[in-house]
């Protein structure tokens, strides 16, 4: 999906929210700049956050509580090439039944993330607009091999 301005990207947050049933993973993937953190806004927005939304670039992670009792927890490893016992403060919220759990930089954590997460990656197009697309890290993964015995 093409999408041309900062509203655009928040509308389609507001849109992918509604599709959010907890517990869910979110990894997003892009450069800086890309709009990976605006793209949290506004599925903060669809699911009806009252407190602004901002970059845990320096605290890491944020939460934030939903109307619903669900809780939107936004993490941002940019700067952590090692979390530490990050990785475990993520692997707890990601257990949570309640948690939409949202990770920016997830290289370090890889081997935290759930198999069945969803995955986001933003790219910037030559014309600033920028361009979203969905994979699971489940189905790229090599198929497993039947043994004939």
């Amino acid at each position: 999906m093409q999408l041309s301005s900062e509203q655009e990207m928040l509308d389609y947050g507001q849109q992918l929210a509604k599709t959010l049933k907890a517990p869910v993973t979110l990894e997003l993937i892009g450069d800086v700049g890309a709009g990976k953190t605006t793209l949290v806004r506004g599925i903060a927005q669809g699911l009806n956050v009252a407190e602004p939304v901002t970059s845990p670039s320096f605290t890491i992670s944020r939460q934030y509580a939903t109307p619903d009792g669900r809780t939107l927890i936004h993490y941002d490893f940019y700067r952590l090439s090692d979390p530490g016992l990050m990785a475990e403060d993520l692997a707890e919220s990601i257990s949570s039944p309640t948690a939409i759990t949202i990770i920016e930089w997830a290289d370090s954590v890889a081997d935290v993330l759930p198999k069945n997460h969803r995955q986001f990656t933003i790219t910037i197009n030559d014309d600033g607009s920028r361009t979203i697309t969905e994979a699971s890290p489940q189905a790229t993964a090599e198929p497993v091999k039947e043994s004939n015995q």
